[in-house]
């Protein structure tokens, strides 16, 4: 039994994710994303024990958390700075990725203030419709950053799937690849590829990752095991890393057509329900202020999620073999958008089982 809607987070299976990750990349610079955990510093730990040689994510307040936890990696920051916030860019993150020119003036005045220097990898647009410049407007950011005292652009880089659903490819990254060889002629120097995140290991499997391609950003698939192209396990990984149970509070048997006239529910949306006749239902302390329903898949067998109210999920459990009791748990698997808002709400428990000490 739990008293609330409780998360587990297994991180030996995110260390074993983050190891598999790693091997598979064959050498390249692996940033661990925690941003879907908020910045959990023993998510984090987890990720560098397996391998991952920094952190990454998009918030400035879990980059504060991780640097307040004392994890020592090198801090990424996954999204354009705010140039209001240069001072506190530069304090909690190592590396940014930019896409404007003021931007990269107002970190360059953060970071002489400071006395110190900020890195910055250039984030292209190549088809995703995300963050990124055109990759025309690339050489002027880079030329622009050429005159600044405190900013080095390290890299280049590019996000996909997330926002348009591209899948990277030979193609897109091919020609990633292509603008980080014309900008080193230009400046005469190596830079880093940063060629995407949990996505690019599909092109990886599918051999198209370029070799040129020496550094990923992958948080998805380290933490639920799963390809962000196909939602489906990949490399093997382990898709246990995380649980969530919740208490039921009702258990009723009731019709499975609402009776009266049928208006929009309590998220402006008109249900639709089809006539299964009277169903045992459990009702479970958590709603849409804390998880996607959409987003959980139940691992006691019988158990079908029908919906959710901001603060009550309602699930069908007709089917189960041992009907639950008011005070039992239900468990689920939550996938990304599930997990994104059970880490975010603070009525949510985390609980970290711990890592077995390795020999």
């Amino acid at each position: 039994m739990v008293g609330r809607a409780t998360v587990t987070v297994d991180l030996d299976a995110i260390r074993a994710n983050a190891e598999r990750v790693v091997a598979a990349l064959g050498g390249r610079q692996v940033v661990g994303v925690t941003k879907v955990t908020c910045g959990d510093p023993d998510v984090a730990r987890a990720m560098l024990d397996g391998g991952c040689t920094a952190i990454g994510d998009s918030r400035l307040e879990n980059l504060e958390r991780l640097r307040e936890a004392g994890v020592r990696a090198p801090l990424w920051l996954l999204r354009s700075a705010v140039p209001a916030a240069a001072d506190e860019v530069v304090r909690l993150a190592d590396v940014s990725l930019e896409s404007e020119v003021a931007t990269l003036a107002a970190l360059d005045a953060a970071a002489r203030r400071a006395s110190r220097r900020h890195a910055v990898v250039a984030m292209v647009d190549l088809g995703d419709l995300r963050e990124g410049m055109m990759p025309g407007a690339l050489p002027a950011f880079v030329e622009a950053a050429r005159s600044l005292e405190a900013v080095d652009v390290v890299g280049i880089g590019t996000s996909l799937t997330c926002f348009g659903g591209v899948v990277p490819d030979s193609d897109n990254l091919g020609r990633l690849v292509e603008l980080v060889r014309e900008t080193e002629q230009m400046l005469g120097r190596r830079l880093m590829v940063s060629g995407g995140m949990s996505s690019s290991l599909d092109a990886l499997i599918a051999g198209e990752l370029p070799d040129r391609v020496d550094n990923l950003r992958i948080g998805e698939s380290i933490i639920l095991g799963v390809s962000t192209v196909t939602r489906t396990p990949v490399l093997g990984l382990r898709t246990d890393a995380i649980t969530l149970e919740v208490p039921v509070i009702e258990v009723a048997r009731k019709p499975s057509l609402p009776q009266g006239r049928i208006a929009q529910d309590a998220f402006g949306h008109t249900p639709a329900f089809s006539d299964r006749g009277e169903r045992l239902r459990a009702i479970c302390a958590i709603g849409r202020q804390d998880v996607v329903p959409e987003g959980l898949t139940p691992l006691d067998e019988g158990v079908e999620v029908l919906g959710a109210s901001s603060d009550h999920l309602v699930c069908d459990v007709e089917e189960m073999r041992v009907p639950p009791r008011v005070g039992d748990a239900l468990r689920f698997r939550p996938g990304y958008a599930a997990t994104l808002a059970l880490f975010t709400s603070p009525y949510v428990e985390k609980v970290r089982k711990k890592p077995r000490e390795t020999v």
